[in-house]
């Protein structure tokens, strides 16, 4: 079956409706282009022969939905994906934090969680997860269950470790996990202040004051409307002062920009405004 999102814009949007139905999920404010495509794919994964019996079983089958939905949300990661972000925040961001008695910072997205261990780690090597609590949420249970565990493929270290080097990290990467057989652990000590769970983005409300946001590389696959509601929550949620961190090629609209600073700019790290 080939995938032309275009011609097939109507049985997607059929299927889509049928999870906004039975699941309760709105997938509608997504770029449709890139929904279209995760669709067709997740068809072509199920070995269905229509979209309108994929529309059928994803309303019958809760358990064929939660593999679906992996499908349908993106979950590429890895530790400190992106290095140049993570020194300019380690750099930049982490002094400014030092004052603070407490810190909370929300990682939305946060996919298998590669992220919050890295954060976890900058901020343990900056002095401050001790007082610190982040929040990792995700829309997929899947993505969570792993993320909560914290183990991944051994294959994975090359990777983890040049990217730890680059993002300006001094210590010992292998301090960090226990190795057994073809997979890493990440030690308890960075997981007792992370708290993962489920949280939509679209329908779900704020549900807590913090002083960092990350949300990286989300937001490029929600269309305008959507990504102003999705922002619109994340300055309610963040203090005065507080950084959001978006992904590459993430930007904010003019008008959510009247309450930030271009902190960093060229890593795409966001200052809200402080009370005049």
């Amino acid at each position: 079956m080939q995938a032309d999102p275009g011609h097939r814009a109507p049985e997607i949007q059929q299927v889509l409706e049928a999870i906004r139905a039975r699941y309760g999920y709105d997938f509608s404010g997504y770029a449709p282009a890139s929904m279209a495509r995760r669709v067709l794919g997740a068809l072509a994964k199920s070995g269905l022969a229509s979209a309108g019996e994929l529309e059928d079983k994803l309303r019958a089958d809760p358990a064929f939905f939660a593999r679906v939905l992996d499908d349908l949300t993106v979950r590429v990661s890895e530790l400190y994906r992106d290095p140049d972000f993570y020194r300019a925040f380690r750099e930049r961001v982490t002094p400014l934090l030092q004052g603070r008695p407490r810190l909370h910072i929300w990682l939305a997205g946060c996919a298998g969680g590669e992220e919050a261990y890295s954060l976890a780690i900058l901020l343990q090597e900056a002095d401050l997860y001790d007082r610190a609590q982040i929040y990792a949420t995700d829309l997929s249970a899947r993505a969570l269950e792993q993320a909560q565990q914290g183990v991944y493929p051994v294959s994975s270290l090359t990777t983890f470790a040049e990217n730890y080097r680059r993002s300006g990290g001094q210590g010992d990467l292998s301090g960090t996990y226990t190795l057994a057989y073809d997979r890493i652990a990440f030690r308890e000590s960075l997981r007792r202040n992370i708290s993962f769970f489920r949280h939509d983005l679209v329908g779900d409300r704020v549900f807590a004051e913090v002083q960092v946001i990350f949300c990286r590389n989300v937001l490029i696959y929600f269309g305008p409307e959507l990504k102003q509601q999705v922002i619109a929550k994340f300055t309610q949620s963040l203090s005065a002062g507080g950084f959001l961190c978006l992904g590459g090629s993430e930007r904010l609209s003019p008008s959510a920009s009247r309450h930030y600073t271009d902190f960093a700019a060229d890593e795409r790290i966001y200052r809200r405004g402080l009370p005049s």
